[in-house]
């Protein structure tokens, strides 16, 4: 459902959760841009949606990279808060990523683990074989899906979550995600994104203790509209 806020893009809400789909222009936290957090934009699409006076709450539970799209769970109460950043922070959660390639890795499937460096002067991460000083063990999976004529979509499903994980260990096999010129892709795209988008979401509601599975709608954009079509 969109809304004529933002054009923010709601794919679920209750009285305890919002989940939206980020588009890729958009920040989770404050940074030097100045531009207005999604945070921001969802208590003011609260505040008017439900007539509500005073201050909205709307916390935090995980983040996007600005050029990433896709699925976003955030909390209305604090109580939600606390317990849906216990499911993230013990790995209760499924996330499920879809990543446009410039290479078709060499197996259709596979089991990346890497140890991950962050150097924070290029916001970027460096992926090693073996343990180094300050890296941090990345392990995610991922498999093939389809190929276009010059690009190919993964199905990435994450076991850790580290800085540009999935970015940096897709670049490591030579999977370079299209856009991503920080790592190594031939062009950006015209509007800044990567193509790398979180593509579905299950997390337990925090009071019904009902599973909560949203799928969030790929950008409209024609590469990803080929592969959503084709599949």
């Amino acid at each position: 459902m969109r809304t004529d806020d933002h054009n923010l893009d709601v794919l679920h809400e209750d009285n305890h959760t919002i989940v939206v789909n980020k588009r890729a222009s958009d920040i989770v936290q404050g940074d030097k841009t100045g531009d207005e957090p999604l945070p921001e934009i969802i208590k003011r699409y609260l505040k008017k949606k439900y007539n509500k006076p005073g201050n909205v709450f709307c916390g935090v539970v995980h983040r996007l990279d600005r050029p990433t799209s896709g699925a976003l769970v955030f909390a209305r109460t604090s109580k939600a808060l606390s317990r849906l950043n216990a499911q993230f922070r013990d790995k209760t959660t499924n996330k499920v990523y879809w990543a446009v390639v410039e290479s078709s890795p060499k197996q259709k499937s596979g089991r990346l683990s890497h140890y991950l460096k962050k150097n924070e002067k290029q916001n970027k991460s460096y992926a090693h074989d073996e343990k180094v000083n300050g890296s941090k063990h990345a392990v995610l999976n991922y498999i093939w899906i389809a190929s276009s004529d010059k690009y190919h979509l993964l199905e990435v499903n994450l076991e850790t979550g580290r800085h540009h994980q999935i970015r940096c260990q897709l670049a490591a096999i030579g999977c370079v995600i299209k856009g991503d010129v920080k790592y190594g892709a031939r062009r950006s795209n015209k509007d800044a994104s990567i193509h790398l988008h979180a593509r579905r979401l299950t997390f337990e509601h925090p009071t019904t203790k009902q599973d909560v599975e949203v799928i969030a709608p790929v950008p409209q954009e024609p590469l990803w509209s080929f592969f959503e079509q084709g599949i």
